[in-house]
């Protein structure tokens, strides 16, 4: 068979909802850092809440290039344990390790200087000395994180889930209490206010490698004993290649949300925290098709390793139907309950209504939104990583951006219109990847080669 979509049978869809379940409950987990910041930030008033978002949205947007460039790793990992290739597989490891910590370089000298930088870009004065701060305070946690997504990578291509979903959920329950404490005070802990909600977040970061590491220390320790072969010159190089365009990918990505939100920003302090209310609804969403979506890609890169391309295929469809779907019910959800979505967040009536009129709007891109996170996917299990850069180009910076512009300030549709411009770019995306998807796996495909 060489279709590009082959009808999934009902035990692939099985498999894959037993190996995107636990991925899922991972991607939901490390979304909850930025949720529990963001619903005990809000208790304190809209500036610290606008503050705490533009800190997050700094650190977030920074850090995606060096978890897209540890994702080049990924096809490898997974198309390695396919073949049944343990030496393989145990150097693109080592190669993750040793780009972490070089990543740290960038990351730092980025992030160091960011309050200079949201002042250029016209963020309001209140706010920008405490985002500032909480992107600052970030940067002792990036390493141990950029770690954790080697470890993470490692055991997922494993099918090694319950240590990553075990120590996500004890984490998420240190940051919370710790978020609390920090947040308002408790006992011996002075008050902090919304520079507690980074120093919490700082140290949830670091426990994840370390708790991971652990618990799991039979699997993980022995990635550690270094192979001279993996620090070899070439084969990091083509590491690189392969996880560069996904770095740039993501971070383009994130970037173009980004600037919605400093164009949110622009227009005043409740416009920027009602989108961060109803961005942070989307996101969690979102989570779940991104856990399909690593799923699909361990699968896809699973049977490419293995020779098998009809179970490529069926993987990547039965990726597709998952994600989408389940954004569908979401969407329902997001049109039907808007406002009670919202309350969860914040108490400010201003902020509340304005998130009320954005979130419906979100039920709409979700269904695509589902669709292109699921279909880069896919291409990252077959080791095609640059055709979503492409894509990324195309759909979010010549049509959705540009569709933001036009719509929230020529046209006059504010906050709203800035919104539809996201549901153009997502469309265009989706669309893009989908024809990738289907070109890509209509033939045969080859097994990625660093060495």
């Amino acid at each position: 068979m060489t279709l590009p979509f082959e009808k999934p049978r009902l035990a692939d869809l099985e498999e894959m909802a037993r190996l995107a379940i636990p991925v899922v409950v991972v991607q939901v987990g490390m979304m909850l850092f930025g949720v529990v910041d963001t619903m005990v930030v809000g208790r304190l008033s809209s500036e610290a809440l606008a503050a705490v978002a533009l800190g997050h949205v700094a650190v977030i947007t920074i850090s995606a290039f060096g978890i897209g460039v540890l994702l080049g790793i990924d096809p490898l990992l997974n198309q390695a344990l396919g073949a049944r290739d343990r030496t393989a597989f145990k150097r693109s490891a080592q190669r993750g390790f040793i780009l972490a910590a070089a990543l740290m370089i960038p990351s730092t000298l980025f992030l160091l200087p960011i309050g200079a930088i949201l002042a250029l870009l016209g963020q309001p004065a209140e706010i920008v000395p405490l985002a500032a701060a909480y992107a600052r305070i970030s940067i002792p946690g990036l390493l141990p994180f950029y770690g954790w997504v080697v470890l993470r990578l490692a055991l997922q291509a494993m099918a090694r889930l319950k240590p990553i979903v075990a120590t996500v959920i004890v984490v998420n329950i240190f940051n919370l209490v710790a978020d609390w404490a920090l947040v308002f005070g408790a006992g011996p802990i002075p008050q902090l206010g919304p520079i507690g909600s980074a120093w919490a977040s700082t140290i949830a970061r670091t426990l994840l490698f370390v708790i991971l590491l652990v618990v799991d220390r039979k699997d993980l320790v022995p990635l550690f004993r270094f192979d001279r072969e993996a620090i070899r010159w070439m084969p990091l190089v083509r590491t690189v290649r392969l996880g560069l365009p996904i770095g740039f990918n993501l971070q383009l990505e994130i970037v173009a949300f980004s600037v919605i939100a400093l164009l949110m920003g622009g227009m005043g302090t409740i416009p920027m925290a009602a989108h961060q209310v109803a961005i942070n609804i989307a996101s969690l969403t979102f989570m779940v098709p991104l856990g399909v979506a690593q799923a699909t890609a361990v699968r896809v890169g699973n049977a490419i390793g293995a020779g098998d391309g009809d179970g490529a295929r069926r993987a990547a469809s039965s990726g597709l139907i998952l994600g989408a779907g389940f954004m569908v019910l979401t969407a329902l959800l997001f049109i039907g309950m808007p406002r009670m979505l919202a309350r969860a967040y914040t108490s400010v009536e201003g902020v509340l209504l304005l998130a009320a009129t954005l979130i419906p709007i979100a039920g709409f891109f979700q269904v695509f939104d589902g669709l292109q996170v699921v279909a880069a996917g896919v291409l990252r299990g077959a080791g095609d990583t640059r055709a979503p850069l492409v894509v990324n180009i195309l759909g979010f910076w010549l049509v959705g951006l540009p569709t933001s512009l036009v719509l929230g300030f020529r046209l006059g549709f504010g906050p709203q219109g800035l919104w539809w411009g996201l549901v153009a770019g997502l469309f265009a995306v989706a669309a893009f990847l989908l024809a990738r998807v289907a070109f890509k796996l209509r033939g045969g495909i080859e097994r990625v080669q660093v060495e």
